[in-house]
């Protein structure tokens, strides 16, 4: 297992590498990338039990399915960083026949992706499948997905939200990146949602908060936890409290840079707050 060091280099890196990916191509969405960064570097390096390879079947080991596609930018980075495909191909993020489009898709044969996640809201319905299937097959691995606050404004998380406490999905772990920010404003100008706890509770789920989400060490510990409450009759939320473009400071706090590229001047500085670490591609 890797040290905290290491794991906090790594998010280092890839958020270096999320700056250089969407300035590269004027294009993409780094404000939510960025902001959960220690949450994939976590669930890939230390939290999933995965095999070696990429099988679409993944019988034997856990899943992950990212809902909120649009931060396909971290996504890609800690795939390759953790030996999915070459890190050199971070390179061709958005070009034209790339394997790594802007959301992810299946068609391209990406050594990872298992759904195409470009449509907000169908996440969850797809983890809930895929756990039961895992239950029907008897392999005793998990599920994990994850999904953007502002995403849960839509309707189909919340018959999906219904049906896996109903059916006891208890092999399920659906993370909520809570940074209160959407492409259009703050969560709360735009839908205010209430309590997401009680929400969760009051539909059967069990429900824990990592309030620092962007703390390596309360992620593993919070993520740790949840694996914990697994196998108890009801599905697990995890509401990830996080800062939409943490780790650069003018892109913090702020639905800004939800969906746009940094510039030349921007990307220095950006850089500069996050010094290469493992090498960039």
């Amino acid at each position: 297992m890797p040290n905290i060091k290491e794991l906090e280099d790594l998010t280092t890196q890839v958020r270096r590498d999320i700056l250089r990916m969407v300035h590269k191509v004027n294009s993409g969405h780094p404000g939510g990338s960025l902001g959960c960064a220690e949450f994939f570097v976590s669930i890939y390096k230390e939290i999933m039990e995965r095999n070696e390879g990429f099988d679409m079947d993944g019988i034997g080991e856990d899943l992950f399915f990212l809902s909120n596609g649009h931060i396909s930018p971290i996504y890609y980075s800690v795939l390759a960083r953790s030996g999915y495909f070459p890190v050199e191909e971070l390179n061709t993020f958005r070009l034209i026949n790339s394997r790594l489009q802007g959301h992810p898709t299946t068609h391209e044969g990406l050594p990872g992706i298992r759904i195409a996640s470009g449509s907000l809201g169908q996440g969850m319905s797809v983890a809930l499948g895929a756990a039961q299937a895992k239950k029907l097959n008897n392999d005793d691995h998990l599920v994990y997905s994850l999904h953007g606050d502002g995403e849960l404004q839509e309707g189909q998380n919340w018959e999906a939200i219904m049906y896996a406490s109903a059916k006891k999905v208890d092999n399920l772990i659906s993370t909520i990146d809570l940074n209160q920010q959407q492409i259009d404003g703050s969560t709360d100008d735009v839908l205010p949602m209430g309590s997401l706890r009680a929400k969760f509770e009051a539909f059967g789920w069990t429900v824990l908060d990592i309030e620092k989400g962007n703390d390596i060490e309360a992620v593993l510990k919070g993520m740790k936890e949840a694996k914990s409450l697994t196998g108890k009759g009801k599905p697990v939320c995890v509401l990830l409290h996080t800062v939409m473009g943490n780790g650069v400071d003018f892109m913090m706090h702020t639905h800004a840079w939800h969906g746009k590229a940094p510039n030349d001047e921007q990307l220095a500085i950006g850089l500069e707050q996050n010094v290469e670490t493992l090498g960039d591609y």
